[in-house]
Order: C-alpha cells, then structure tokens, then sequence
C-alpha cells in the first residue's frame, strides 16, 4: 500500500528541476501512506514526472522500488495497492517466455502490460490498485482505479499541468495549484456526509469513480488539440449486475452456501499473503468474523484480532468481539476509548481527510488502524458484506415497509408520515430507550411514507440534509452515477435496488474512504476479502431470498459463519461502527462546536446559512439530540475549512 502522484507539464511551466522539486515536496505530504521508501523519476523527453512512497508488505528488497520500468523500458508505473492474483499471473506469464527480477506484483503488472496491452491485463487483475501509467512508446498517461473503489486517484489542475495523486494534500504543494472551495461539491457533501465521486471539494479537481479510467493522450495536446481527458468505466457496475442476474443459474440452498464458502475461502486466503505481520480488525459483527474465522482455520498460530469498545451505554461491542476470538481461538487485543481518546484524534482529522468527511465512525476506525499498527503492518477487515448481502436495515425494513405502504393512496400515506414527524425524534426514543436513535430512525421511515418512489426513497434515506443547496450560497446539487439513469440497472426488486445504490455510492464514497484513510494515516494496509469483485459478481447471480430471509439479511453469510460457530456468538442485533457523537457534543466537546457553529463566524466565512446552522445548534442544546448527525457535517466542514484556507 502506498501513496501515488505525477503530473504532466505540457506548457512547460516549470524547468525540468523545478518540477522535480515541485514532485519532491508533494510525495513527501503522502510519506504516512508509504513509509518505507521513495521514488520520482522523469522522462527524459516528455514533460512527466511520477512519483511513490512505498510501504513494503510484497518483496521489502529495493527490487519492488517505484515508480518501476518494464522490462523492455515501454511502460513506467507508480501503483498503490494490492494485485492478489499475481502469482497466478506471473505463472501464465512465465510460459509465454517473460522473466522477472523480484516477486513483486508491480513487476507482474508490468509484464501483464507488455505481453497483453492494458485493456486485457485489467480484466485479468483481481486486487485493490490506483495507478498511473505512462506509455513511452505511444506518450499516453493512464490512471486506473479498481472496480469496487478501495484505492483513491484524484486528477485535476494546477495552472495547465494535469496531476494526479492518492491524496487532496499533495495539489497543494504543486507551485501553480490554486485552491477554491467547489460549492456545488459542498452541497453534495452536506447531503451524503462526504464528496461523491467525480467531484472533490477543490474546482478543477476529481475523483475517479471506481472501475474508472481516464487515458490522457499528450501528443494531441502538442498538437493543440482541446485537452479534455474524459473518465470511463472499464467495469460498470450497472452492467455487471445484469450481466449477473440475466445469466443467473438454477441453484439450490445447499450449493449455494457451498459455492460461496468456498470462493470465500479462497478470497480471504488470498489476503493472507504478506511479507510482513498480518492481522484483523474485528468487531464481533457477521462480516468480521467469518473472515477471522477463515483466517484461523488457514494459519498455522493464532490471528492478531484487534477491537475497540465504548464505554457509553448501547455503542459498545468489544464483549463481542471478545466472545468471538474466545470461540475461534486468535491472540485478542482489546481497548476502551472515551471522549478524551475522541478528542485527541479530532483534531487530525481535517489533515487525515484531506476534504471534509462526517462518517462518525471515523474516529473509532482511526483509533483501531492506530491499535492495530503497533504490531501488525496488514489487517483484514470484514467491509462489504453489507451492500453485497443486504446487511444493513434499510435493506430488510425499507424493503418490508414498502410492501407494507406502497399500494395505500398517496395522500394516505402522506397523513401517516406527517402524523409521525409531528412527535420529536427524542420523544419516540423514550418508547424504546434500549435502542438510542430509535427515534431518529422512526421519522426515517416516515420520510418512506412521504416518497413519491425509489428515487425519493433513497435520497432520504442516504442525506444528511435533505435540501443542502439551501445551506450554501450559490450552488447546486450536481449529477453523480447515483442519480444518473445510465448507471441504474433494470429489473430489481425493491432490496436489491437498495444494495446496489449502496454498492454504487455509499460503499466506496463513504465507507471505504473512511478506511483507506484512517488506516493508511498510519501505515496500516486494511484489507477486505468480501469487497472480492468475483464475490460481487456471484452474489448477483442469486435470488434475493438468499440474502434476505425471514426477516433478517446476509442469510448467505449467516449459513457460512454456522459452519465455524454457535449461533448466540452472532444472532444479535445489527449495531454498527457508531460513536456517541451526540452525548460527545453536550460534554467534552462542547466548547470546540460552539466555535466553529459561532454565527459570526459563518456569516464571515460566507460558504453556509448562518442563521439556519445556528438554530439547529441551539435547539440541540435544548435537547433535541437527534440533529446531532446533522451538525456534525457542518462542524467537519468548519475544522477543515480551518485547517486548509
């Protein structure tokens, strides 16, 4: 796992040592993503410069420096990420006469370029990447990112320069970047709780999607041909998935389970391969431990298991996770983080982010990334299993609720919703106080009855604030593929369409950009078999009810994870990686809110509705606990527009 960047001068703004400097002081700001080494190297005719930092998991030796030549000096990469399939390829490889120097998969890349092109060598590559690749021969530059979205690739514009990079914070060293706050960028942040690919919170700069790739040909910018390099999809998950569901075969239960265990198995194993020491991150939760469970049943000494628990009542899981690793039998490690663990990490969050990010989880998962690095260099993680398997409980209760409400009239259903929403979050909350956003989730399901549709449905499932543009001044929402028609598959029912918005959007904008950077802010690689892009496909081929059954999702998983323990160790209720952010916010930091929500202060900076903001923060005072979530986006925007205007 590393951190990646270049740039391609095509105007010649900077001598060919300026740049080098330039490309110097931006990899250093992603030495936390690669610790363990460094690399720039420049073309000796072409105005590009690539750059890495590397952290050594695959070959330590200096054989697996980057940026890497292929054999034959065509093709120069700086890669980030894993290729878990390499040794295969290598084999394949090897028959048609290649040799290799080292056993890293950047050199079997490279020969895969070589002996196949690009186009058929990214179809054969099963792992988590983000590249850059300049072909010498034809002077195109391709970025690359992986079908599910674990690893980032910004590109973007400093002056006429075209740069990319794993992270926002090396633009900034660039001498000709000039940040300006994206408006239109904030409103879809306030909206999702993080900036939706393509955008990024900079104009001028973008995120690839996942399974995206972006070729910039510079012989017709020499030319002076319009330079507008365009993003594509080389694995596109709308097509995938009726791909998946149109083939789908006749499958019983029992096949079913044993298929999957299998392709499972052989994911997680996969994952085990290190040079370095490996461990897993659990939470107690189905997804983790059955890939603690596997990994177990596939080492020959006892896992390192890390969790984390709270001390607030109804967030804690660590008794769990505990139970678990007793059961399975791993080298458990275990700590309890408090407002003042909370605290301290705070205020790096701005820098670890790079652009504003709200996913409370946040926080814990930087905490356990920190654990875990003290002893381990690679964890395995359970992310995915969620949006592959219906996991979360918009999928069961949304699915259900629908089925419930969709054939009443309109105006039915809309009296019912209002009805709802005219008792207070924190007041529904008291008729179930073993569950702490009882109540925020209730008028969640009234917003169901106000919808018009799916569309409406999710969107008010998946905000934050359900009319952000009204919080920033002269913006609007722009398109993303969740809203655009053209990555929306036919024919699913109302779950699966659930899971897939997921997949598409919250899963690789939210969840695996909390993960990549929390664990890479200290040089953990985190690795997440279920996000396997064989098991996606797969698990598309099946029917619904072998996600969701009898009221309960990841039925699939649930028959796998029965094979390896009891059944008490994880029937429970579905909880989450949650903080206490609400109780945090009335306490410890309290004080730090109060100044960033200050009225003054907003209308000064000029991005947010001052009055609106300053309402909601004093009628959280009062008690109304559940906008908390709501004020957290806001207080995450102001601490990074603190640290980085």
């Amino acid at each position: 796992m590393c951190g990646i960047l270049g740039f391609f001068d095509g105007k010649n703004s900077l001598t060919r040592d300026a740049a080098r400097r330039a490309g110097a002081a931006m990899i250093r700001t992603l030495a936390h993503r690669g610790p363990d080494d460094e690399g720039i190297w420049q073309d000796s005719v072409a105005p590009v410069l690539l750059a890495h930092r590397r952290l050594s998991i695959l070959d330590l030796s200096p054989l697996g420096h980057q940026p890497m030549e292929s054999a034959t000096g065509r093709y120069v990469i700086t890669f980030n990420g894993e290729i878990y399939n390499f040794q295969e390829l290598q084999k394949d490889l090897e028959k048609s006469g290649a040799k290799f120097r080292g056993r890293s998969d950047t050199e079997v890349m490279l020969a895969g370029f070589e002996q196949w092109g690009l186009n058929l060598t990214l179809q054969k590559l099963d792992g988590m990447f983000a590249f850059g690749l300049w072909d010498r021969m034809d002077r195109t530059l391709h970025l690359v990112r992986d079908r599910m979205g674990k690893k980032p690739l910004y590109v973007g514009w400093a002056g006429p320069t075209v740069t990319f990079a794993s992270e926002l914070k090396a633009f900034r060293k660039h001498p000709l970047f000039k940040p300006a706050v994206n408006r239109d960028a904030l409103a879809l942040y306030l909206r999702y709780a993080c900036v939706p690919a393509p955008f990024s919170i900079y104009k001028g700069v973008w995120q690839l999607p996942a399974g995206c790739r972006m070729v910039l040909d510079t012989r017709k910018y020499a030319e002076g041909a319009d330079f507008r390099p365009l993003m594509e999809p080389y694995w596109h998950h709308a097509r995938v998935v009726e791909a998946a569901k149109y083939g789908a075969p006749v499958i019983g239960d029992e096949d079913a389970v044993k298929s999957f265990e299998a392709l499972l198995k052989d994911c997680v194993r996969e994952r085990m391969i290190s040079d370095v020491p490996l461990g897993a991150l659990l939470s107690g939760g189905l997804d983790s431990s059955v890939v603690v469970a596997m990994m177990q049943q596939q080492s020959a000494r006892p896992v390192k298991t890390y969790t984390i628990g709270f001390k607030e009542k109804g967030f804690d899981e660590a008794g769990a996770a505990r139970a678990v690793a007793k059961h399975l039998g791993t080298e458990h490690h275990e700590m309890y983080v408090g407002p003042k663990e909370a605290l301290d990490v705070i205020p790096r969050l701005p820098d670890i982010y790079d652009e504003p990010f709200s996913d409370e989880s946040q926080i814990p998962t930087y905490i356990v990334s920190q654990f875990a690095r003290k002893e381990v260099t690679v964890a395995l993680s359970g992310d995915g299993g969620d949006e592959l398997l219906g996991g979360y409980v918009r999928h069961v209760e949304g699915d259900r609720m629908w089925r419930t409400i969709g054939w009443m009239p309109g105006f039915v259903r809309k009296g019912a919703g209002h009805a709802i929403r005219m008792i207070g979050p924190d007041t529904w909350s008291l008729l179930n106080p073993k569950s702490p956003r009882f109540g925020e989730r209730l008028h969640k399901g009234a917003e169901l009855l106000l919808a018009g549709g799916f569309d409406d449905i999710y969107m008010s499932l998946a905000s934050r604030w359900s009319q952000p543009a009204k919080l920033v001044g002269r913006a609007q929402e722009m398109p993303i593929p969740l809203t655009d028609p053209e990555w929306k598959p036919q024919g699913l029912a109302f779950a699966e369409q659930l899971m897939y918005a997921d997949a598409l959007s919250y899963l690789p904008n939210d969840i695996l950009v909390k993960v990549d950077r929390a664990s890479m802010a200290v040089g953990l690689e985190c690795r997440a078999p279920l996000l396997d892009y064989r098991l996606f496909e797969y698990a598309w081929r099946l029917p619904l009810r072998m996600k969701i059954r009898d009221g309960k999702g990841k039925w699939l998983l649930r028959q796998v994870l029965s094979h390896y323990m009891p059944a008490e160790l994880y029937e429970r209720p579905k909880q989450g990686f949650s903080v206490p952010v609400g109780t945090w916010l009335t306490g410890t930091l309290r004080d730090w809110a109060a100044d960033l929500l200050d009225e003054s202060k907003l209308k000064q900076q000029g991005y947010l509705n001052a009055p609106l903001i300053s309402a909601e923060w004093k009628a959280f005072l009062k008690g109304r606990t559940h906008n908390s979530y709501r004020l957290w986006t806001v207080l995450m925007f102001q601490a990074w527009l603190q640290r980085w205007k």
